[in-house]
This record gives structure tokens, sequence and C-alpha cells, in this order.
């Protein structure tokens, strides 16, 4: 089932002058609007962590909450970083890898998966020390990680279009779901069997069955291009980032109905969702994280926090409750993680 959910009127009125500061309604895009941030900020820096000799790009990160670890993907390093967050510091460097992209951990057989673009493995560690426990190989440009621990399942982005379903038990591949193009950020819905999946390449959010093991449905994203970032909220709303223009679109999770699409900032790799607080946070490359108000179907942005350039993926962990972002190394400024708690 394919649907287009209306971005192309969203694209339409922002090519009009109409995308900024103004609010359009019309019953294929409910609104476009530019909210004015509050004063009082959403997120406040608490610290930062250097993370060493590191250079090059940043990509995604992974908690092991009962540890109070974070672990890093240092793409551009080719090292996985892991950090004690009571101590605050980084106690260990994982080495050998070929450009790290997602990160993921499986609490119920305590490892460590970490996938690869340069070669397109996903590299296994096992506890507390993080024994190496084996290697499956993807062929292609291994990505996101995302880990059901219900089902016992973990699953990965690859390739030019697929998703690895992987037995965490076993430690074995037992399954590929094929899609139109590379999939980037996806989410899993807690209360059903659905993937829901950016494929940017094909302009389109991808709708997997878990159970049946391939894609279902097929949102069409009309005018707006580059979905990188997908989030799920509690209320029924798949939350797609996109950066041409830069948008966020609040989507009607039963079957894809457009209910807004908002101005965020540019060059976004991440969003979560901060369920305590009914908001969500973007994080960007440009330089700015922007955290939302959610109220029903309703969406504002409330804050445009000045952060790094090139700052645009992080991890927020309701656990710890705190952001996590990502600052590369630029120039004399060394990289690091900078903490965020939120506020109130």
């Amino acid at each position: 089932m394919k649907r287009v959910f209306g971005i192309a009127a969203a694209a339409r009125l922002i090519r009009w002058g109409l995308g900024a500061g103004a609010i359009v309604a019309s019953s294929a895009l409910p609104a476009v609007v530019a909210q004015i941030p509050a004063q009082t900020p959403a997120l406040e820096l608490e610290t930062k962590i250097p993370l060493g000799a590191v250079r090059g790009r940043i990509d995604h990160l992974a908690i092991d909450a009962a540890r109070q670890r974070l672990y890093v993907a240092e793409l551009g390093n080719d090292t996985v970083g892991v950090i004690d967050l009571k101590e605050r510091k980084v106690v260990r460097t994982l080495e050998g890898f070929r450009e790290p992209q997602g990160i993921g951990y499986v609490a119920s057989t305590d490892t460590v998966y970490v996938a690869n673009a340069g070669d397109g493995s996903v590299r296994l560690f096992e506890g507390d020390k993080l024994t190496p426990a084996g290697q499956l190989s993807l062929g292609d440009d291994a990505d996101n990680v995302r880990v059901d621990e219900r089902a016992h399942r973990v699953y990965v982005g690859y390739g030019s279009g697929g998703l690895a379903v992987i037995d965490p038990a076993a430690r074995k591949k037992i399954a590929d779901i094929p899609l139109k193009a590379h999939p980037e950020s996806f989410r899993l819905e807690s209360r059903g069997q659905r993937i829901f999946v950016n494929v940017p390449d094909a302009r389109e959010i991808a709708i997997v069955d878990r159970r049946a093991g391939r894609q279902t449905a097929s949102w069409q994203t009309g005018g707006l291009r580059s979905n990188f970032p997908l989030a799920l909220d509690e209320a029924g709303h798949v939350l797609a980032v996109f950066r041409h223009p830069a948008r966020l679109a609040v989507l009607r999770e039963l079957d894809g109905h457009l209910l807004a699409a908002l101005e965020t900032c540019g060059d976004s790799d991440d969003l979560f969702v901060d369920a305590r607080r009914h908001r969500v946070y973007v994080s960007c490359g440009e330089g700015f994280i922007d955290a939302f108000a959610q109220s029903g179907d309703s969406y504002r942005r409330i804050a445009h926090i000045k952060t790094a350039p090139g700052a645009r993926t992080a991890f927020f962990s309701p656990e710890a409750d705190r952001l996590f972002l990502a600052v590369r190394a630029v120039d004399a400024n060394p990289a690091a993680i900078w903490v965020y708690r939120p506020a109130p």
C-alpha cells in the first residue's frame, strides 16, 4: 500500500514563502509553522567528557544502563569509545573497526553489537570485559542497530536495501527483510509488530511487518527529501526529520496521515523522545539542538540551543535522564561528549 502523506503540499508552501513564521491549514497539510523558542532552556549543559585523540566523524551511541556505560561509534577514527558515566571519563577504546556506525546493547546476553560501514560486518563484544564474541558479515554498509528485547531479536540496517534479523542467543543472522534502498533510522513499535523505516533514496517511510518478515506499506514523502532521523512517541505518532528542507514531520502512526510539518535545525541525524516531559530533541550538524513540546496531536518548538558545527548525532537515555551529544574534534577543540540535563 502506498500513501503520499501530504508532504508535497508542505514543500509547495515553503517554495511560495509561506513556510517560515506562517500557519497554514488544509486537508493535506494541517500546519507548517516556525515557533519562537522559549526563554527557559529545555536542556542545560552539565559537563563535557573528552574522548581523547579521536579525529573525524562520530556516529551513533548506545548505553548499558546497568553498568552506566556509554558506547560511542567513532567512525572517522575506526574506534569505539567506552565511557564510564559515573566517573565521567573514557575508560577504554576498542580498536580495529572499519567505519563503525551503529551500536546496540543486548541486556539478555550482555553483548554489544557494533555495525561497520567499511566492511559490512557486525562485531560482538560480551560481558564486563567486552571480550570479542564473534562477527557477522552482512556484505556492505552495516548501519543502524535496534534491539527487540521482548522478542529476542536484533535488527541491523545495511547495504543497498535490507534489514538483517539476528538471533542474539544463537548469534547468527536468521532472516533478511528487503527494502527498496539503504535504510537510515528505523524504530520498532512497542504495541504491535511494525517497523517504521526511513528510506531516503526511495523517498519513503517503509512499513515492515516483523511477523511476516516483509514490507507491507509505503508512505511516500513527496516534496521533502533526505529523511534520516525517526522516532515514535507514546501518543501514536511517527516523527521523521527531513534535511531538504529541514522539517520535523508529525505523522499519524495508524495510517501515515501528516498532522504537521515544523521548521527545525539543519543537517539532523538523530531524534529522541523524552516521554516523561512530552518532548522531542533533534540534534543537528548545523550546530543546534531543537526541543519540541508535545500536546495531543500538536508539537511546538520551545528551544533552539547552540552546540557545535558537525554535532549531529546524540543519544537520550530515559534511565540516566540525560541527552548525550557527540561533538567531533575541530581545530584545537578536542572531540567530546556533551552531557545535557533536561530542565525542568
